[in-house]
């Protein structure tokens, strides 16, 4: 699983309607024919004694996600958008009144099908306006400084129609420097010089449920495209050229990580919860999608645990027997021959003669005890990540994998929702350390659960 669900950090190129076709005639018919459309669940009766059940939790949220999950797969990473409503609903500050939160927008199955479209629709119109007002002041190197008055009025707008939009709510302005930052790559300006730029212009200057009068947004649209120079190579983003092989930049970064080591805050003991994280997702999260998938990834689970019980050794050998229910084929699916793409195609993984002795290798090392259990489990799930040894459902794989490697140090999660759903990239040892310090927070909150 990965960030696909969640649209805070959608680039301009994922979200521009110019390379993302949708025929809004045909939405209605698509998203009732997704599966989590089809097994939209019911509020709980009031009368009924739900004790221990947090609805809004274990079954609506899992299913508003299983549904962007499907959203995008169909439409493209675009699609997350659909529920970022205006103020505190599933996610904070966006420009959809269409759906409130899960918790509220879910009522019954027609209502609530029926909004999720509508909320589609709104979000794609609000991209498609968006792009109509950057057209209208389009940046170029050549004429900047003649042009310098109009860019500034462009900036400034934008800013007052987002503020409009998302009604100014809370957290509205994180959706409005992103808007800021897409008009600026639009034109080409580096992505990481287009953040940094929107950052220093706005300085801290937004606040929740307050709309920024006309002289704070001039201001702020005038430090902003003041910086940039016609001549400045910040311009352009560099040609990327071929992408490099991120199996190998993924090995020079777990080499450099720094792990922590056993006596940790996470080494103390079992840790057995009353609930099962990975189980109670699949039941959730993934029956959303589609029931056989959640099966398949149950019955991969039991097999997980009974192998960590008898001391299995952790090697493709063993990841491929549990793939075999996760992806429902009649054999154990063998190692990927061709080199792997995932992030939307930002990240490529080779293959070679070596690569299953050498993920073998690196999964051995789930048994160094010198590393705390957080570490050895986030590591083995990473190596399943960027080793990509599959065709498709590295992402369970990879969740299985880290399930695996903690139950032989005798640990449950209780919650495997904040390591399964953001990605993490293989040339960033921050996000290795991040998995990690997740992976830690799951089990004290695991443990806090069984006392």
């Amino acid at each position: 699983m990965s960030n696909t669900l969640y649209p805070a950090d959608l680039t301009w190129h994922e979200v521009d309607p110019d390379c993302h076709p949708f025929d809004p005639a045909s939405v209605a018919r698509v998203v009732r024919s997704l599966g989590p459309a089809r097994k939209v669940p019911s509020r709980p009766d009031p009368e009924i004694d739900t004790a221990g059940v947090n609805w809004a939790r274990d079954v609506a949220k899992p299913w508003s996600d299983a549904m962007t999950h499907v959203l995008v797969e169909h439409y493209g990473r675009w699609a997350a958008g659909w529920r970022w409503s205006l103020g505190e609903g599933d996610l904070d500050g966006g420009p959809v009144g269409s759906w409130c939160c899960a918790s509220h927008s879910i009522t019954t199955p027609e209502e609530t099908v029926d909004r999720v479209v509508a909320a589609l629709c709104e979000w794609r119109g609000w991209l498609e306006d968006l792009a109509e007002w950057f057209e209208a002041y389009p940046l170029d190197p050549e004429t900047l400084l003649a042009d310098r008055i109009r860019w500034e009025r462009a900036a400034r707008n934008l800013i007052l129609q987002v503020a409009d939009r998302t009604g100014a709510e809370s957290g509205w302005y994180g959706h409005c420097l992103q808007v800021l930052g897409w008009f600026l790559g639009r034109w080409g300006v580096a992505p990481e010089t287009a953040a940094r730029l929107v950052r220093q212009a706005v300085g801290g200057r937004f606040c929740s449920w307050t709309a920024p009068d006309t002289a704070l947004a001039e201001d702020i649209a005038e430090k902003l495209v003041g910086p940039l120079r016609p001549q400045d190579t910040r311009w352009s983003p560099p040609d990327r050229g071929p992408l490099p092989d991120h199996l190998e930049r993924w090995i020079e970064v777990r080499g450099s990580v720094p792990w922590p080591v056993g006596e940790g805050s996470d080494d103390g003991g079992p840790v057995t919860p009353a609930r099962d994280g990975a189980a109670e997702d699949f039941r959730s999260f993934d029956a959303a999608i589609d029931p056989a998938r959640a099966a398949g990834l149950l019955t991969a689970l039991e097999l997980v645990r009974a192998d960590a019980a008898r001391g299995a050794v952790l090697d493709f050998e063993l990841l491929h027997r549990w793939q075999q229910h996760v992806l429902g084929t009649p054999e154990p699916p063998p190692l990927r021959t061709r080199p792997a793409f995932a992030k939307g195609g930002d990240e490529r993984y080779g293959i070679g003669p070596d690569t299953r002795a050498r993920l073998d290798a690196c999964l051995a090392q789930a048994d160094n005890a010198r590393l705390s259990p957080a570490a050895r489990a986030a590591r083995a799930h990473l190596d399943v990540c960027f080793f990509h040894p599959f065709d498709d459902g590295n992402g369970r794989a990879a969740l299985l994998t880290l399930v695996f490697v903690l139950a032989r140090a005798g640990v449950t999660p209780d919650s495997v929702v904040l390591i399964r759903r953001f990605g993490r990239r293989a040339d960033d040892p921050q996000d290795a350390l991040n998995l990690c310090r997740t992976v830690e927070f799951s089990i004290g909150q695991s443990r806090a659960a069984t006392r």
